[in-house]
């Protein structure tokens, strides 16, 4: 036997964390840590920073991983501080105070759903505008003292990480995120175990553990299927926010619905009110049937209409390429067992998602949760009436303007998105008690009084710090991935916190149209070369890791950006989060935004910019097309001039030359004695005090409890009275009216809009008399005509207005209806009569959409 001189095999490394154990006099510190109030309140994140400087910036700001990562010396200097322990002590105290305040029980409580949430960005569940959107709502419901609890997916490796090659490639990069140095919390079960949800697909048992996010007084929970109890194909399901192909996705949305009101089941959670953000959640509605049915001995048509009554859809997408359609195989495989355990033909199941019912359509999740939510709303005013249009083939006896969607425009969390110095401004100038007002727009009209040198400083205190943060930030990255040093210092040193900074950075989309600027390049040379009025253009934004589309466009900026010309005046950061967004939203001093008509369901970028006296230049689209005011920023037309998209792209682009030179780059240069702009202050503090206030979360929230909330909640505590006993009689004249729906008869109808018809000799002339025999109907019918200008060209028809008929006699099953009014539109119309059913206990038209066209 040869005897070698070494051997080994080869050692299995496994992760061990070494960390002091934190002194009880501190411990209050971990349950700040904890709760993401901290997020958004400067007193206790200055403290993290003071606690420890260089550990606070080494965690990324991260108040657990930094906590962890002390030695026990550094405990001690901190328990010796006297000053340091007073200023812990007293942001305990107010974190007390803020959590002891209790719900408002006047309002109902709320469920919230949402695939995605930003909350900060060290919590890798977001990846742009809708996640934004659901994290800034959960922190103005703990604002708001709502009684909320919301429910997503713990993503393990989150959104990309993004850096770029030397020419421009976008590189998307998969970090997994390690649970135990994120602030959440695993919940336990009364053995102090892990508690552990099991959602029944098809096949199989996936398990699920659940994880809390403290925000405020609410929570968050999470599920997170990457366990050994998994097979490896369901461990994934829960890896990659809107990663993996289409069955991961259904999957996906399987576990968020599904999942979703199971978990809330487990955890012993009602609440009055179940909301989904988005068409990924509709699979709530599901369960909640098969709940209402299984638990409470409802038929399905019974637990719709309970289901129904306290759901609220919220649709973020304005074209209908952009919702989640499904190959009917896919939803069989997922949905065929829930389907039979509910007890109804699967025919009936995939017609809820098809607009138009008996077709081969795919399965459509928004239209699923259109058919089982009473309300439904677009976020921005321009995009209610695109998703009217959007959505009229689902009731196709009504046109888009009679249709009950609704809308609520997003706004942002200003005690997230309004930096430190200009909270600071407001508390100096407001008080304390405006983040309780902050719709208030008396109090915003207090900016008039802050004087023009107070707030040119402080932007150019928050301009120095965005260029002190791309250096700080950028500088070595940029040194690593790209080929010349020289260069990345010439960008740098020229980075001019003095010049005029424009900003324009998001998802990198090819319909937000980033390259209009690029459409001239030796007239926007000319624009950022000229040394008495410099220009710089700043851009940041992710594409979609499939959307080969947004990230040539990003290839094609980074190369017109190294061309010498527009070194140093154009830049591209890269890997935009929330610290980033949160840099150049406050740090520019025009945000720019540029997307193609009707396509911005509303974008909140502009209007965090906004709260930092940041003054917008958009396209008149999303919430800018309400929130645009004259010399308070300024707007590129609404309208199209061109059916083209090329031309109309050109022609944007001219104005947004021609804006920049006649109008925004002199009026920012127009320095006076004491080196700035007193138009351009007058600017800004007209943006602040009439666009600010009205694009608020507190005015959101406000909102959809004033227009949705309340009168759900109201709706669904009368159809659950009395074991449900409204309900059921609401369902049984539905079923009694479908079912003798085709069998009403029309007996006589006389109608001249515009003359006088004589019926009877003893009455007086009318404009037209309708009669019908409703036979074996249970309950009224309503007679209407609808006044259109029809176009035998389209074969479209432009809705001008409807009237109503006046029942004025019942004689048995014989119904006469009358009108007496006239048609005062001047001009060549058309009309039609359609009858519909009528009932006061239903909510709206589109509750029970059923039509008949008479003639």
């Amino acid at each position: 036997m040869i005897i070698k001189s070494s051997y080994s095999n080869t050692p299995v490394w496994r992760d061990i964390h070494v960390s002091a154990v934190l002194p009880d006099e501190l411990k209050f510190l971990e349950e700040i840590a904890h709760n993401l109030w901290w997020v958004w309140n400067e007193q206790a994140k200055d403290l993290f920073e003071n606690l420890n400087t260089e550990e606070w910036d080494k965690s990324l700001r991260n108040p657990v991983v930094m906590l962890r990562n002390l030695n026990s010396d550094e405990f001690e200097t901190i328990l010796h501080n006297q000053q340091l322990m007073e200023w812990a002590r007293q942001t305990y105290a107010s974190f007390k105070e803020y959590m002891s305040k209790p719900y408002d029980t006047t309002r109902p409580s709320i469920a919230y759903f949402s695939m995605e949430y930003g909350l900060t960005h060290i919590l890798k569940i977001y990846s742009g505008g809708l996640g934004i959107l659901a994290g800034d709502y959960l922190k103005e419901a703990s604002d708001s003292c709502v009684d909320m609890t919301a429910v997503g997916l713990l993503y393990r490796y989150g959104y990309f990480t993004q850096t770029l090659s030397v020419d421009g490639q976008q590189i998307a990069k998969y970090e997994a995120q390690n649970f135990g140095n994120l602030p959440i919390e695993q919940v336990m079960d009364d053995q102090n175990n892990p508690l552990i949800l099991e959602i029944p697909f098809h096949d199989r048992i996936v398990y699920s553990n659940i994880w809390k996010v403290a925000i405020g007084r609410i929570n968050l929970y999470l599920m997170d299927t990457d366990m050994g109890a998994n097979s490896e194909f369901d461990r994934s399901i829960t890896h990659h926010l809107y990663g993996g192909d289409w069955e991961n996705r259904m999957k996906q949305e399987y576990l968020l619905g599904i999942g979703g009101i199971l978990l809330l089941k487990k955890l012993g959670i009602k609440k009055d009110v179940y909301h989904m953000n988005e068409g990924h959640a509709a699979l709530i509605s599901a369960q909640r049937l098969f709940d209402y049915m299984n638990d409470e001995n409802l038929s399905f048509n019974e637990a719709l209409e309970v289901v129904r009554s306290s759901s609220l859809y919220t649709v973020h997408t304005p074209v209908p390429a952009g919702h989640d359609y499904f190959d009917e195989a896919l939803i069989g495989k997922y949905m065929g067992h829930f389907v039979d355990k509910m007890g109804i033909p699967w025919q009936q199941f995939m017609d809820m998602g098809r607009a138009n019912p008996g077709s081969q359509e795919k399965f459509s999740m928004s239209v699923f949760a259109l058919n089982t939510a009473q309300e439904a709303n677009g976020v921005s005013k321009l995009h209610g009436k695109v998703s009217q249009e959007m959505f009229q083939p689902v009731w196709k006896g009504y046109f888009p303007e009679e249709l009950h969607v609704g809308y609520v425009t997003n706004g942002v969390h200003l005690p997230t998105w309004a930096t430190s110095s200009v909270k600071a401004l407001y508390e100096k100038h407001f008080g304390l008690s405006f983040y309780q007002d902050q719709s208030n727009a008396e109090i915003w009209k207090k900016i008039y009084n802050v004087p023009d040198d107070e707030l040119w400083n402080l932007r150019m205190h928050l301009k120095n710090k965005l260029v002190d943060y791309i250096r700080e930030e950028f500088q070595e990255g940029w040194l690593k991935n790209q080929a010349d040093p020289s260069r990345i210092m010439t960008v740098l040193e020229q980075i001019n916190p003095d010049a005029l900074l424009i900003g324009f950075s998001r998802r990198f989309a090819t319909y937000k149209r980033a390259h209009l600027l690029f459409t001239d390049l030796d007239r926007l040379s000319k624009i950022v070369n000229d040394p008495k009025r410099p220009v710089q253009f700043i851009f940041a934004g992710k594409a979609h890791p499939a959307d080969a589309g947004g990230q040539n466009l990003i290839k094609h900026i980074v190369q017109i950006a190294a061309r010498p010309e527009f070194l140093g005046k154009i830049i591209f950061l890269e890997n935009y989060d929330m610290r980033l967004a949160k840099r150049l939203i406050s740090g520019v001093d025009i945000w720019l935004n540029t997307p193609t008509r009707l396509q911005e369901a509303s974008g909140t970028s502009g209007e965090k910019a906004e709260m930092n006296g940041v003054l917008n230049l958009s396209v008149l689209d999303g919430w800018w097309y309400e929130g645009y005011k004259p010399n308070a920023g300024w707007a590129i037309t609404a309208e199209r001039t061109y059916d083209n998209p090329e031309f109309q792209d050109e022609l944007d682009a001219l104005t947004i030359y021609s804006l920049l030179e006649n109008e925004i780059i002199p009026l920012y240069y127009a320095r006076n004695s004491n080196g700035y702009s007193t138009e351009w202050i007058q600017f800004i503090k007209k943006s602040m005090t009439e666009i600010a206030p009205n694009f608020t979360t507190k005015r959101m929230m406000d909102d959809y409890f004033n227009r949705f909330y309340n009168k759900l909640a109201d709706r669904s505590k009368k159809l659950h009275a009395n074991n449900y006993a409204k309900a059921k009689e609401i369902v049984s004249w539905k079923e009694n009216m479908a079912a003798n729906w085709d069998k009403f008869e029309v007996l006589e109808l006389h109608f001249n809009p515009i003359q006088r018809v004589g019926i009877k000799k003893d009455e007086e002339s009318v404009y037209g008399r309708v009669v019908i025999d409703k036979k074996d109907m249970i309950g009224d019918l309503g007679v209407e005509c609808v006044m259109v200008d029809y176009d035998s060209t389209e074969n479209k028809a432009q809705f001008i207005e409807k009237y109503e008929f006046e029942l004025v006699k019942k004689e048995g099953s014989i119904l006469y209806f009358e009108t007496k009014k006239a048609l005062n539109d001047p001009g060549t119309h058309q009309y039609a009569l359609r009858v519909f059913p009528k009932n006061p206990d239903l909510p709206h038209r589109m509750d029970f959409a059923y039509v008949r066209w008479i003639s």
